[in-house]
Parts: C-alpha cells; structure tokens; sequence
C-alpha cells in the first residue's frame, strides 16, 4: 500500500512538472519566500523539535540550523535571476555566426533524502536549491529525529501541494520504496553503508546521485601552532551537537613535542565551555538514540582517557571525551566516531603526513593547525579530502559562497549557494546557427580544398 502511494506521489509531480509551471523564475522565488515565511512563523517549533530530537539549545538551534536556512534563501533569492540565465560563451571561428550558449533547466522530479544528525538544516538546504532550480521535490527525512521530520512535513504540507513538494516519513520500508521509484536526480546525505545502498538503486535508472557522506576527519596540529587557540576551536568543533556532526574532527594527529600540552589546554577548554558536569549543562546536547549511544561507548578505552568518559544512558548523554596513547588498530579508530570522543595519535614529522594518510579512506573535512604556510600549503595540496579549514575546523560547512561535498569514500557532487542551484540543474550547450552563410566543407563529395579549409579551422 504504501509503495503505491509513492507511486502515485512521484506520478503526479512528473505531470506536474511537464505542466512547466515551475520554469518562470517568478514561480521559483514566490516558492522560496513561502518557504522563508513558514520558518519565520515556526522558529520556536523548530528548537523546540530538535531540543526533542538532539537535546539542542534554542541558541545552537539557530546557529546551526535555522539561520543557516534563512541565509541561503536570503543569498538565493538575490541571485537566482543571474543564476538562471542563459551563459553566452565563446563561438569556434568554424561556427561563424552563430550563437553558443549554456541553458541551465532542471532535473525534473527529484528525491532527497536527509539524516537525522541535522535533521533540520540538512533537509531543508537542498530542498530551496532544487526549488530555486526548479524541480518538484520528494522529501524524505530520517526516521532517527521523528520530531523535526514531523514538524516539516507540517510545515511543508501548509505551503504546497503534494504535487509539487511531497514528505514521506517512515523507517526502510519507506526507503525502499522511494529507492525503487524513477527519480530524475537523487540527493542523499548519510552514512557510506547506506550511500552505497542509494547508488545501487540509482543504477537502475541511471540516475545521477549526490552522495554526501563522512568519513574519519583528521585535524593535523604541528609544533608551529597556536595551541590555546587550537585546543579552543577543536573542542567548539568535535563536541558541537554532541559530536555527531559529519565534518568534525574525528582525530587529532599532533606532533609528539607538543601532544601534552595540547591535553592541558583542551582540558581548560572543555571546563570553559561546557562547565565542570557536562552532562548536566542544558546546552550540551544528547545522543540520538540508545543503540548510538551504546556504539560510541564501546568505542571509548578507558586506559586510555585523560578527559571525560562518563556517561548517563538514561540522559543519553557522554561527557566531552579525550584519549591518548591511541594507534591505528584501537576500536576507536576502526569507524568513523560520530559522537563526544576525541582520540589523539602523535607524529615526529609532519611531512611524512600525507604518504600516512594516501592509503586510507579519503575523508570529508580536513583541519591543520600550524603557523607555517608553508606546511599547511603543502599538506592543503598534497592530501586528498573534500574541504577543510587552516587554524579552525567546521565554519567551511557554513561557507555558501565556496563548494560543499565529499570525495572518494565521503561522497560525490557538491551543493551550496552557485554549486547547489547547479547541481540541481542540467546544462544544455546549444548552438544558435543562422541559416546564411552555409559553409560547403563540411559536405560531401569532400575536395582537396575544402580538406585544406578544414585543418586551416581546426587546427
């Protein structure tokens, strides 16, 4: 039954679509100012939700989710008529007098499915791109975080039709539904298992597919490095959201002349931001759910910590968590963490860095304290990921005007800003030609002369 309900949801935004109605640009902004409106209007639902969901404070709501939204429908609607603008380009002298350009049209209908870690933010961001570009849209969000998914398809459902936006809620059943559906583009962020997941069914139709995925995210810090300002943003960074945020740093890889200090200063730092019971403090958040919680505390060595490593599973909550003396063959370092623990290795020299990293997975995020430009240049260019940040970690995340997506094992495509509004769009390249003058060359029966005419253009 509900495989036909989807069916029928995707049928009805494919005739829908072919109506053309979402092809004015006109349409595509009255949409996203809907949008911008009925979050306006549910500021205070949407902390409340994911408070339900994440434990998230109202302020961490905004800072991270909901500001983030109005922002990029603020920077959309100011620039989605020159985004959407046929793009003239260079014609061959072979092409004499004609016109050559680019016209970006969208996918058709496409399929977004979200996670629950920013339930929020990572739902509604390419949800205003595929609008602005002109698709119809079938939302998906997780299961994992049923307040947030609730509140938006409420939300989304007193703004639009069905055939023009649609929410599916539900758990894998529901996935697999949508996933054996036509879809003209797919967009999914989650984790790499069930990426692959979403590329097999993709493959069916041979949709395209953005992956956005995660990975293990180093943060390099070399002896050169501010490490009261380093130690600061990487504890603002990895316990963010309780630490499951896919661009945080995953592990620190520091130089062993300065690891214990480093410690020292984290130390500090956790106590200056999340006082001396972490656990109790209102604005630190929770973990999703139970069988999280029980993963990342069997990640946790307790020989090996030198910061935190209670927990309240009652609470789901586990205290800003820091190891030392950890190698590449502890558990903790086996999968990527997602939670409030933070292993730190050491090095002797920071550029044997890059060969010790080329042989595991590419990660999403990269970080590298240092106040050598130097080294960060070389380990900037010579590591392979999917964006980073020099002496901070994360704010890139929050960057519209720059690319935003994984490499390899943590993702494929990209959005954000320009790159989001393109990657929900095709690009046609045509060829305007006026009718005179028709050059003979290129016809049969082929000449001596014309043959000479050709390599003179192409050459």
């Amino acid at each position: 039954m509900e495989e036909k309900r989807i069916e029928a949801i995707v049928e009805k935004q494919r005739k829908f679509f072919h109506k053309h109605e979402t092809l004015p640009v006109e349409f595509r902004m009255r949409a996203l100012m809907r949008i911008r409106d009925e979050i306006r209007k549910n500021k205070g639902a949407v902390a409340e939700a994911l408070r339900k969901d994440l434990g998230k404070s109202s302020y961490e709501s905004y800072m991270c989710e909901t500001g983030i939204v109005l922002s990029e429908i603020r920077w959309l609607l100011t620039h989605i008529k020159r985004l959407s603008r046929d793009k003239c380009v260079p014609t061959p002298i072979a092409q004499y007098i004609s016109r050559c350009y680019i016209k970006k049209s969208p996918y058709g209908v496409v399929l977004i499915m979200s996670p629950w870690n920013y339930p929020f933010l990572l739902t509604m961001q390419p949800l205003i791109e595929a609008i602005a570009a002109g698709n119809t849209v079938v939302l998906k969000p997780s299961a994992y975080s049923p307040a947030t998914s609730a509140l938006i398809k409420e939300m989304i459902e007193n703004i639009f039709p069905e055939k023009y936006v649609a929410v599916v809620t539900g758990g894998r059943e529901e996935n697999s539904s949508l996933l054996e559906q036509h879809f003209d583009k797919i967009f999914f962020t989650g984790s790499q298992a069930v990426g692959r997941d979403v590329l097999r069914a993709a493959s069916k139709y041979l949709t395209p597919a953005v992956l956005e995925l995660g990975g293990k995210s180093p943060c390099i810090v070399d002896r050169t490095a501010n490490l009261q300002m380093a130690a600061r943003r990487i504890i603002w960074g990895k316990f963010l959201n309780c630490g499951q945020t896919c661009v945080a740093p995953d592990y620190v890889l520091a130089d062993e002349s300065i690891r214990d200090e480093l410690i020292e200063e984290m130390k500090n730092q956790i106590k200056k931001q999340f006082g001396e019971s972490p656990i109790n403090n209102k604005n630190y958040g929770k973990i999703i759910n139970e069988k999280h919680f029980d993963r990342i505390c069997g990640l946790i060595g307790p020989d090996k910590v030198v910061i935190g490593g209670s927990s309240d599973r009652e609470k789901l909550k586990i205290e800003p968590t820091v190891m030392k003396d950890v190698t590449w063959d502890d558990a903790v370092m086996g999968e990527e963490i997602f939670g409030p623990v933070l292993p730190i290795l050491t090095f002797q020299d920071v550029d044997d860095i890059p060969e010790l990293l080329e042989d595991k997975p590419k990660p999403l995020a990269f970080y590298v304290f240092s106040g050598d430009k130097d080294t960060t240049d070389r380990l900037m260019e010579r590591c392979s990921f999917g964006g980073g940040c020099v002496n901070d970690v994360v704010i890139h995340l929050a960057t519209g005007n720059m690319p935003f997506g994984g490499v390899g094992e943590s993702g494929m495509g990209c959005y954000h800003g320009k790159d989001g509004f393109e990657t929900f769009s095709h690009r046609k390249s045509i060829v305007n030609k006026r009718e005179w003058p028709d050059l003979p060359m290129r016809y049969q029966p082929f000449s001596r002369i014309n043959e000479m005419l050709v390599r003179m253009f192409l050459r």
